[in-house]
């Protein structure tokens, strides 16, 4: 149950009607989802005797209602205005069911109000008249104008007649409407039945006697087939609407429907052509029917300039031929019964064609309008559509919308400092006081304000809200190139399309940085839970057991024994290297991340980089089995010997972490192609093939069932940033055998620089073509038995020696 006084959108009307504010208020949305409304209505009187006993309030709150909010004259105001509220929903609810069911109505429920006007000053007096008829009925009313064909011809003059009516009812406070279509009374009543109107209002203007004779008035054919409706005819009075008039209007009654001199010039010429042509066709050719000549003269003229000029040459048209070419020739007299049928029909039908052709010749230029308009929004939406930051937006906006009214425009937007401009065609930086006034009213109300509208009329600029579902995104200013140039009907209507695709289209590129904006916050938060989740894990977990093992071995040195105390220093200098493994990997992920990363190229030997990684990971693989198959004769590779150390080090540590303990690692060494390949094989559960691109991400690691694996996703992540500095590539599949982990990463082979000339001659180490007399496999074995060596338990690597096999190195 809630009260009136608490609506939303009534709360300044009640703080006027109370001189309370009220502050507890609910959004009419409530109220619009609502499936049913009931009203609980009480009497003034009923409802103070139910405060006064006590069935509202507790006595002392009911008392202070009573003296204040609750008094006759508020309740009869509150009261009225939930009977009104409701009375509009179902109005409403009766308009969507007439339309769900095509009922064609009027159903006069309630009292609408439609005002039909014409291109002339008498549209004034009938918005005026309308206006007052609607507040002495408490009533909507609703301004129509049907533009037809022949509103094209009319001049601009006469166009702001329409415009000018069109902005009084708006200010005055009624909807406007303008229709389209050929036959006026059927546009008007097909209007009133959709918005289920009760009574039309049209002006009744003088006609000629002949007038009448071709053409049925709009007034007469609503009186004649709006029987549905209460239809008020209002005489035209040429003293009021002379005092109605504005300025230019009686200019503009003349002109009105009139075409131009060169237009009847035409006619006159074709009407000469046409005579001269018959001449020809009746000494020469010898035609019997020279009426044929005669028709496309009025055709031509129709076609050109319309129905005047078109009856012009009718008439010349059938003197000439009746003087010229009929017996007895070079007089108007008619001495057969048959001639006189003969002129009448040919007159007849000259005035018909030329009066379709002027139709025909209307609807063509409409239809042209209407294609003109339609390429227009078509154009705009091509261009905004094609826009993809807010300034090429913005830019299209003010552009093409300063091309359409033949003016200026502008587009402003809210900063921090209030509403700039920030776009303008042609370039403008500045508003006067009251045109900045109005952009700001605009804004703040979602209404139209500046020139020539309800609001700041004096204004140079008329400003439009760009809005969508959001709220506003901005204010479109437009100016005509004269200072009493207005808007007309259908600039206004291109104006309303303009400015509603350009709202939509300043939104959608607002939304696209927003959502980019949004996706870098949630990258970045993202990355931040993955850093905290991994430094809070890998940081915590080596820390505690150094601190476990310092705390043990302080507390109790003297009672433990020797292997203890041994065994405690281990896991502290195992903890400890873990410790600064995460430490450099972390330092190695900034370099790459900020691309402070050099690689010290120089020229080494990719079994040496696989030697000294085997040997820093000795208490990793000291219990597994190693498979090393090394292709013979390997070129030396230009590399950063510390960088790809790096890599083949975490390559090797993740297939320890993700494979059982004492399963075979198989490490293979090919040339395939300009790159040497390197392949890390281990026996675990391997990656699913949706997440292989994904495990060289930071910070990302493949869920496993089981025990989740220590680590903290980078070191696959730091190896791609590495190799790929190297112009080489890292990709992870499955082994040969369908389960496991292959690891292979690509490495580039480089030209061998040339040897200097005094190496180019054997010594006596080394065999006639100047190569180590070692066979081919020298380097394998000796990483072989490097190998046994570290997987002799605690076992250190032998010392090299100088003389074995002619590599110090191992």
């Amino acid at each position: 149950t809630l009260n009136i006084q608490h609506l939303e959108s009534l709360n300044d009307v009640i703080a006027r009607i109370a001189g309370i504010q009220v502050r507890e208020t609910v959004p009419d949305s409530v109220l619009q989802k609502a499936d049913e409304i009931e009203v609980i209505d009480l009497p003034p009187q009923e409802l103070m005797q139910r405060l006064s006993e006590g069935k509202v309030y507790i006595p002392d709150q009911a008392k202070r209602a009573m003296a204040n909010f609750f008094s006759p004259g508020n309740l009869t105001a509150l009261r009225e205005l939930a009977l009104r509220y409701a009375a509009e929903r179902v109005d409403e609810q009766m308009l969507n069911y007439m339309r769900a069911h095509a009922i064609p109505g009027p159903w006069p429920t309630r009292e609408r109000i439609m005002v039909c006007i014409g291109a002339n000053a008498f549209a004034m007096r009938l918005v005026r008249t309308a206006k007052r008829a609607a507040e002495r009925r408490q009533a909507p009313w609703l301004v129509t104008y049907v533009e037809t064909s022949h509103h094209l011809t009319l001049p601009d003059e006469t166009k702001d007649l329409v415009s000018a009516a069109l902005r009084l009812a708006e200010q005055l406070g009624a909807e406007t409407a303008v229709l389209t279509g050929e036959n006026v009374a059927q546009e008007i009543l097909a209007c009133a039945r959709q918005r289920n109107v009760s009574q039309i209002i049209v002006g009744k203007s003088h006609r000629a006697g002949w007038m009448r004779l071709f053409s049925e008035s709009p007034t007469d054919a609503l009186l004649t087939r709006g029987q549905t409706f209460d239809v008020l005819v209002i005489t035209s009075d040429e003293q009021s609407q002379g005092a109605a008039k504005p300025p230019g209007a009686a200019v503009a009654a003349k002109k009105a429907g009139t075409p131009p001199l060169k237009d009847y010039g035409f006619a006159l010429a074709m009407a000469v052509a046409a005579l001269g042509s018959a001449f020809f066709g009746d000494i020469v050719l010898q035609l019997s029917n020279l009426a044929l000549i005669f028709m496309a003269a009025v055709l031509a003229a129709g076609v050109r300039g319309g129905l005047g000029p078109s009856l012009l040459v009718s008439l010349i048209s059938f003197l000439a031929y009746a003087y010229f070419f009929k017996e007895p020739r070079y007089t108007l007299q008619i001495i057969n019964s048959q001639d006189i049928f003969e002129f009448a029909t040919f007159l007849a039908a000259a005035v018909v064609t030329g009066q379709y052709t002027a139709s025909v010749r209307r609807q063509v230029m409409a239809t042209k309008h209407s294609a003109r308009r339609t390429a227009n929004l078509y154009d705009f939406s091509r261009k905004i559509a094609g826009a993809a930051v807010i300034d090429d937006v913005l830019w299209a906006v003010v552009h093409h919308v300063a091309s359409a009214i033949q003016g200026r425009a502008l587009v402003l937007m809210r900063k921090d400092t209030g509403l700039e401009i920030v776009a303008g065609y042609p370039p403008e930086d500045q508003l006067d006081t009251v045109s900045a006034a109005a952009a700001n009213w605009a804004w703040n109300h979602g209404k139209t304000a500046g020139r020539a509208s309800g609001t700041l009329p004096g204004a140079e600029w008329l400003f439009l809200p760009l809005r969508t579902a959001r709220g506003p995104v901005g204010v479109l200013g437009v100016a005509m190139a004269g200072p009493d140039k207005l808007l007309s009907p259908e600039q206004t209507r291109l104006l309303d399309a303009l400015a509603g695709q350009a709202a939509v289209a300043i939104e959608r590129t607002t939304l696209v940085s927003d959502i980019e904006q949004a996706r870098l916050l949630t990258e970045t938060e993202r990355l931040r839970s993955a850093l905290l989740s991994s430094i809070s894990h890998d940081l915590r977990t080596p820390l505690v057991a150094i601190t476990g093992s310092v705390t043990s071995l302080l507390s109790y040195w003297p009672t433990f024994a020797p292997e203890t105390r041994e065994e405690l220093l281990l896991t502290i200098q195992d903890e400890a290297e873990r410790l600064n493994r995460f430490v450099q990997n972390l330092l190695d992920m900034t370099r790459l991340g900020s691309g402070a990363l050099q690689p010290r190229l120089d020229w080494v030997d990719i079994q040496d980089i696989i030697g000294s990684a085997l040997e820093r990971l000795k208490k990793q693989i000291m219990s597994r089995p190693l498979d090393i198959q090394i292709d013979s004769g390997l070129p030396l590779l230009h590399l950063d010997f510390a960088l790809i150390e790096q890599v083949m080090i975490n390559v090797l540590d993740n297939a320890c972490k993700y494979s059982p303990a004492g399963s075979r690692i198989t490490i293979r060494v090919r040339v395939e192609g300009r790159r040497v390949l390197v392949s890390v094989i281990d026996q675990g559960p391997g990656i699913p093939g949706d997440e292989r691109e994904r495990v060289f991400d930071m910070f990302y690691r493949v869920k496993t069932t089981g025990q989740q694996t220590m680590g903290t996703g980078l070191g696959l992540a730091i190896c791609r940033g590495i190799v790929e500095a190297h112009g080489g590539t890292v990709t992870a599949s499955t082994n040969e055998q369908g389960h496991g982990t292959e690891i292979t990463v690509g490495l580039p082979v480089a030209e061998a620089p040339p040897l200097p000339s005094h190496l180019d001659e054997p010594t006596a180490g080394d065999d006639a073509d100047g190569q180590f007399p070692d066979d081919a496999g020298a380097e394998s074995h000796a990483i072989e038995a490097l190998v046994d060596d570290v997987q002799r338990a605690g076992a250190d690597p032998p010392p090299a020696d100088d003389g074995e096999a002619g590599h110090p190195h191992l």
